[in-house]
């Protein structure tokens, strides 16, 4: 994650990579091009959030009702990295990536086709390869970012460079081992991933415009939650279709509904540019944001376990079903407060969502009942901090 404490910096380089000046944030905010990368990582929305909601990750025994969590929160390591690597570069430099852009939304294509496999399968061959592909056209944006650099700015860009094709050689050569020793070592890739950043910017520091970096991540949290939605909708649909039970699914729609659109209101309540003034500030509220989209998407998969619930095609307790949504829906409400609200918040406001996270956990006893009440939680939650907020003015 390219960061600095300068939310923007202007320097003398190449136009072939100019770092962004200060006069450039409306066309950070406008660019079409990160816009577009974000955009094409919807294809991996649908396959973390759609699908296969109720096949347990074979050989692993992991229960029906989890699947969905492990699906929607262990993909977004892969694409997450990725599409954040991109987006603080895309705030450090304003350089002519259409083309390479277009290269990394086919991996992003190539990794969602891959993630079935993951679980189904155990087959890591396709998703490591859309995931080079994404990265090492990354790696050819840092080296046109280093062409325009010099002194310590130009190392920082080629050190990018070195950095993420090791660890893609890393990834390659995994496949080639045992399938037995690519579960232990998987941890090792990803901690080398995190690295590359630390050992990049150690002399010298990126720099990120906070106006371009909070809209970013506030687009793709309404794709994630849009995707959300479909998946949800494909699954009451299809449950119709083969089943009519209009009394079991209509409970879940309701209360899938309210959760996705309390979830969308809740995020943007707050303004985060304020507070994101420093790296000490950035690193966390950018990390966190892997709980907010896998705690999205997990959302969408958990309605799918408890439609097949409600028709009788996934074999689990009511509560297990219920959990499915109430988990994902209780963790997205907290890191929101955590990342959001709470630096805007004062008083009694600064429980509201807490509460509301346990609440809507409270909710899984409720077994058939428990996506409605999570969905009128959420709702109730968003009224009261309206009414808080309303007092204060």
């Amino acid at each position: 994650m390219s960061q600095s404490p300068s939310f923007l910096s202007s320097s003398s380089v190449k136009p072939s990579a100019r770092r962004v000046g200060r006069s450039s944030r409306s066309m950070l905010v406008r660019s079409p091009k990160s816009l577009r990368f974000g955009l094409g990582h919807t294809g991996w929305c649908q396959a973390g959030a759609v699908g296969s909601a109720s096949r347990p990750f074979q050989g692993c025994g992991l229960p029906v009702w989890a699947f969905p969590q492990v699906r929607g929160g262990v993909a977004p390591l892969a694409h997450g990295w990725a599409w954040m690597n991109f987006t603080w570069f895309a705030s450090a430099y304003d350089v002519p990536y259409r083309l390479t852009t277009l290269v990394q939304i086919t991996g992003v294509l190539v990794l969602a086709a891959g993630v079935p496999r993951i679980f189904e399968d155990q087959d890591l061959a396709l998703a490591v390869a859309g995931y080079v592909l994404m990265r090492l056209a990354m790696v050819t944006q840092w080296l046109r970012a280093a062409r325009g650099e010099s002194g310590a700015a130009r190392t920082c860009a080629l050190r990018y460079a070195a950095g993420i094709t090791v660890v893609q050689v890393f990834w390659v050569v995994l496949l080639l081992l045992p399938h037995g020793t690519q579960g232990p070592l998987f941890p090792v890739g990803v901690l080398a991933e995190l690295a590359v950043p630390a050992w990049a910017e150690k002399d010298e520091r990126t720099p990120w415009h906070r106006h371009h970096i909070v809209e970013r991540y506030g687009l793709f949290t309404i794709i994630v939650l849009g995707e959300t939605v479909a998946a949800a909708t494909v699954a009451i649909q299809t449950a119709l279709d083969e089943h009519e039970a209009v009394a079991e699914l209509l409970p879940i729609a309701g209360g899938g509904l309210l959760i996705c659109f309390g979830a969308w209101w809740i995020y943007f309540a707050g303004d985060g540019h304020d507070h994101l003034r420093s790296n000490r500030q950035a690193l966390p509220w950018g990390y966190g944001h892997y709980v907010v989209f896998a705690s999205a998407a997990a959302i969408g998969a958990g309605l799918e376990v408890a439609v097949e619930h409600a028709v009788g095609t996934a074999h689990v307790s009511a509560r297990a079903a219920s959990a499915a949504v109430t988990v994902p829906t209780a963790l997205f409400l907290f890191t929101v407060w955590a990342l959001h609200s709470r630096h805007h918040k004062r008083g009694a406001a600064q429980s509201v969502l807490p509460l509301a996270a346990l609440s809507v956990l409270a909710a899984t006893l409720a077994g058939e009942a428990g996506v409605l009440i999570a969905g009128l939680l959420v709702a109730l939650a968003v009224a009261a901090g309206l009414t808080l907020s309303a007092k204060r003015s």
